[in-house]
């Protein structure tokens, strides 16, 4: 954090911290959302591989001791699918709320840094006045000294 100088500074410094440091959060629920997501697709294609093979033992002939089996586990991966699911909601949820957190830091550190804009626009136009009234003194002086020198015999 740089060395600020002014309250204001030092509040657009802790507010772009804060923004940043809330980006960073956002990458990480987005890299786990990823990662979910991932995990589901794998279990959904595993699923499916694996109601193909019971299709294919039913063509084939199956007894009925491996037809349950194969669907006890086909029943467990619809489980896995459906906590899998609901895990990839909650990340979504906190992927929602951690870029609602970013947008609320970057919302704040663009109201800062339109005061310090404001700031500067005033200051800017103080300096512009204190030239301009420096500026008539010294045109005002000289028409002054101009005068005494033309009324002097």
């Amino acid at each position: 954090m740089s060395t600020a100088s002014t309250p204001l500074e030092t509040l657009v410094d802790l507010a772009r911290e804060a923004r940043d440091q809330a980006g960073q959060a956002l990458a990480g629920e987005r890299a786990s959302e990823r990662q979910v997501a991932g995990q589901l697709e794998s279990l959904g294609r595993y699923r499916l591989e694996y109601a193909q093979r019971l299709q294919q033992a039913m063509r084939e002939g199956i007894d009925p001791a491996t037809m349950r089996n194969y669907q006890r586990f086909l029943d467990s991966l619809d489980d896995a699918l459906a906590r899998a699911r609901q895990a990839l909601a909650a990340q979504q949820q906190r992927v929602g709320q951690r870029q609602a957190q970013w947008q609320q830091e970057q919302r704040k550190l663009s109201s800062y840094d339109t005061l310090v804009s404001r700031r500067a626009m005033q200051q800017n136009l103080k300096e512009q006045r204190r030239e301009l009234r420096a500026s008539d003194d010294l045109v005002n002086g000289r028409l002054i000294r101009e005068r005494h020198a033309s009324s002097d015999p």
